[in-house]
């Protein structure tokens, strides 16, 4: 995103560059994590559990409908950020890294191997323990925090190594939410379950069918949709995936068509003398404007847009309110004892050890098979650097842990051993890739 070259101008562009950044989020996303670390286990930590256990809701005919700060937070706001991660696999699983056989083969293959060896590690420490329904938490990868860790590393990283890295955290993140909706979702109340689904064929009817574009009208199916899943017993952010995929990420209209229209309202105005002050009483004049303007919007993908409007909402406003609600953890039973407990243990080396092992040697076996090879001017060397980095799995670790457990002791646990393991896992992921970058620019100067 380039700014605008006026000075006045400046400050907007650079702010939006600082929006989209990974960086940026990564940095804001890691500064409400200490916030709420240090908040949990400070002299006002009844007050952070406190705020969270706050309860906001309506009364309406008697009855009241409410949950906790906590519970809006992780079943409420998150759904955008689910939402967010739909459009993302959508659009790859169209038209992006993931759209065909041979593109997706290897981050698909490398995402399968990240996934399963974490959980295997994670049972292996807690079968037949209270712990072991936590086999979930390692097996996902954030995304902002280890892209932020390959821009921190500059223009030496290749993009076939960015581009690979993205392909495996979004494959990451659709088996994610297949975990979540098979296998961490209570009792399902069948009836609002098919009210859910009912209302998401009327939005699909609505939005792709009629192409009705009122948001009043859109905005009261997709709440209705939310609630309906929530009360089913699926978790209710897995409702912003389903609404993600009614969301067309292709134009609704033919861009080429759209376009001669567009060229052919331009060279109209042209020929008819436009100044600021004739489109004021030239009422053609005008219409033909609005018209070229509601045909750019038409040839705009309505997945894309909404992808890039609420990215930016999500990385300074939905991931970092998460992170204050969920990283708070207490250290009453010191971290020494937490992270050597079997969910400790399981989720730490899950995640350091697992992802790197899994994603390597799923890796080796599909490029060893002849089915894939490695991406263009991408080593070795640069592939473990990457496997270190998604070991970093916070957000979605973190997500995952309430899901899995019920008693504070095992999620206090699980959160401790996701942050730690992610820490490492980036300082690791750092080093292995400066030096892997730093041997490649040495040859390349040979």
């Amino acid at each position: 995103m380039h700014g605008p070259s006026e000075a006045s101008s400046a400050q907007p562009g650079l702010f939006g560059r600082f929006l989209s950044s990974q960086v940026s989020g990564s940095v804001i996303l890691l500064s409400c994590t200490l916030i709420a670390l240090a908040w949990a286990n400070s002299p006002w930590a009844e007050t952070y559990f406190a705020i969270l256990r706050t309860k906001i809701g309506i009364s309406w005919g008697g009855a009241t409908y409410a949950l906790s700060v906590h519970h809006w937070i992780n079943d409420g706001l998150m759904v955008f950020f689910f939402f967010v991660v739909g459009l993302e696999i959508k659009r790859e699983l169209l038209v992006g890294h993931l759209s065909s056989t041979k593109k997706a083969i290897l981050p698909v293959v490398a995402a399968l191997g990240g996934m399963l060896v974490p959980a295997i590690i994670f049972t292996v420490f807690n079968a037949g323990g209270e712990g072991e329904r936590g086999w979930g938490i390692p097996m996902a990868t954030d995304i902002a925090f280890a892209l932020g860790v390959l821009v921190v590393l500059g223009k030496r990283v290749p993009i076939e190594l960015k581009v690979f890295l993205t392909a495996v955290a979004i494959a990451d993140d659709l088996g994610a939410v297949v975990v979540i909706a098979l296998f961490y979702t209570e009792a399902i109340l069948l009836d609002w379950l098919l009210v859910g689904l009912a209302l998401l064929a009327l939005l699909y009817f609505v939005a792709r069918v009629l192409r009705v574009g009122r948001l009043d009208i859109l905005w009261a199916l997709i709440i209705s949709i939310w609630i309906a899943v929530f009360i089913s017993g699926v978790h209710a952010t897995v409702a912003g995936i389903l609404v993600a995929l009614i969301v067309p990420v292709k134009p609704t209209a033919e861009p080429r068509r759209l376009l001669d229209f567009v060229q052919d309202r331009i060279r109209w105005l042209g020929g008819n003398k436009v100044t600021s002050e004739s489109m004021i009483f030239d009422h053609y004049q005008l219409e033909a404007v609005v018209q070229v303007e509601e045909a750019a919007r038409r040839m705009q993908p309505a997945g894309l847009r909404l992808e890039q409007y609420w990215h930016p909402v999500q990385a300074i406003l939905i991931l970092p309110l998460f992170a204050l609600a969920n990283a708070g953890v207490g250290i009453d039973r010191g971290l020494f004892e937490a992270l050597s407990s079997p969910v400790g243990m399981g989720v730490m080396l899950g995640l350091i050890v697992g992802k790197q092992v899994g994603i390597m040697l799923f890796c080796w076996l599909v490029i060893g098979s002849g089915k894939a090879e490695l991406p263009n001017g991408v080593s070795w060397h640069q592939l473990w650097g990457v496997s270190c980095l998604t070991g970093i799995g916070f957000t979605m670790s973190l997500f995952v842990s309430e899901l899995a457990f019920e008693s504070a002791t095992l999620i206090a646990d699980a959160k401790l051993g996701t942050l730690v393991a992610s820490i490492i896992s980036a300082v690791v992921g750092f080093l292995v890739l400066r030096a892997a970058l730093a041997r490649n620019n040495g040859l390349a100067k040979e």
